[in-house]
């Protein structure tokens, strides 16, 4: 079984609260053909993938910008044998915000949490965020942050170094913690995160493996091999491109098993 822990909703009412100058910045990168839901699962098809992740947003104080928790529900409800949804709730939203994701998990089905550190302007160490995690630590559901570089224009880096996650990885430590893209450029810091914390992973979506540091797959291949996860960002990277290229990548016999299939397993609950 291969999984893909981290992929998009982009179809056109995912989109239609998205910044234009934050969604202009992303087609110039990525160049991307705006899917619907049944291009999500002929993408899967093409590339043999059996389950993907697809992500909620909520940046609706700051930022206007929502891709709701019903809207993920919907949509893993039209193929739920294929599609795992996360939420996402806005942290500045206190109580409401909790009771939100209490809700998004209990009566919708969603099986994590996604937050965008940069969207919404806070390090994932800020104490008003600490709520969520204990409600997310006591549901058993992983929280998914966006680490590294991104690209939605007039937002800062400096919320999305991954070396933040190590003190909330310390304070919940039944809290299981996937730093995505593995957070370049500081690729350093998330493997030194990931390799002293039991509970956190990290997952390569978004970037072509080909293009995937060589001393990141060198501790892909050794220390880190039962940390690292098979994740596409799609649309913006197909998934039949990214299996053909971790087919390309010099892998340990079984490592390729554990990326795509048994980590993603054990992270997410699957039997």
């Amino acid at each position: 079984m291969i999984i893909d822990t981290h992929s998009q909703l982009w179809t056109k009412e995912a989109r239609e609260s998205l910044p234009k100058e934050m969604a202009a910045s992303y087609q110039e990168t990525f160049k991307f053909t705006v899917p619907t839901a049944e291009d999500t699962i002929k993408d899967m098809d093409e590339a043999a993938v059996d389950k993907a992740v697809i992500v909620a947003i909520d940046a609706e104080t700051t930022y206007k910008y929502k891709v709701s928790n019903d809207l993920i529900a919907d949509t893993v409800n039209l193929y739920p044998d294929r599609l795992i949804g996360f939420a996402s709730v806005d942290p500045h939203k206190g109580i409401v915000a909790v009771e939100e994701l209490k809700r998004a998990v209990t009566e919708l089905g969603l099986k994590g949490l996604k937050l965008l550190p940069h969207l919404l302007e806070m390090y994932p160490s800020d104490r008003a965020i600490y709520p969520l995690y204990e409600v997310a630590q006591e549901l058993q559901i992983p929280v998914l942050f966006h680490t590294g570089t991104q690209f939605h224009a007039g937002t800062k880096l400096k919320y999305c170094r991954p070396l933040d996650l190590d003190e909330v990885a310390i304070d919940f430590p039944r809290l299981t913690i996937i730093a995505a893209h593995f957070g370049f450029p500081w690729f350093w810091e998330t493997i030194a995160i990931v390799q002293r914390n039991p509970n956190v992973f990290f997952n390569i979506a978004g970037w072509a493996p080909r293009h995937i540091p060589k001393d990141l797959v060198r501790y892909m291949n050794g220390p880190l091999k039962t940390k690292a996860l098979l994740g596409s960002d799609y649309p913006l990277l197909s998934r039949v491109r990214i299996m053909k290229e971790i087919d390309e990548l010099e892998l340990k016999d079984g490592v390729k098993e554990l990326l795509c299939s048994e980590n993603p397993k054990r992270v997410l609950g699957i039997k």
